[in-house]
């Protein structure tokens, strides 16, 4: 493995326990939208609609910590799901390259 596809398999490993974190904690939540935004490795090693699906997830997740889990029109946990989601399939992409 390069140390390009290492880094970007690091970064996404730190999502995957902030993402765990995130949903004990929903304080942790700007830490991983921040980690997510940051990870440019990660996000040159996958195709360019796997940042556009990232970065829409996180806009919605931002948002949604914004407001109460009721007044919201995006639920937190299925965005973290989608989120986890995400981060399984880019796993696999990232395995296969």
């Amino acid at each position: 493995m390069s140390a390009s596809a290492d880094t970007a398999a690091a970064q996404l490993g730190t999502i995957d326990s902030l993402l765990a974190q995130a949903r004990r904690d929903p304080g942790a939540l700007g830490r991983l939208s921040d980690t997510a935004r940051q990870a440019r490795q990660l996000q040159a090693a996958l195709p360019p609609r796997f940042s556009e699906v990232l970065l829409n997830l996180l806009d919605r997740l931002e948002s949604s910590a914004l407001f109460s889990e009721e007044s919201c029109s995006f639920s937190q946990k299925d965005l973290l799901d989608s989120l986890q989601l995400w981060a399984d399939k880019a796993r696999e992409r990232l395995a296969s390259a």
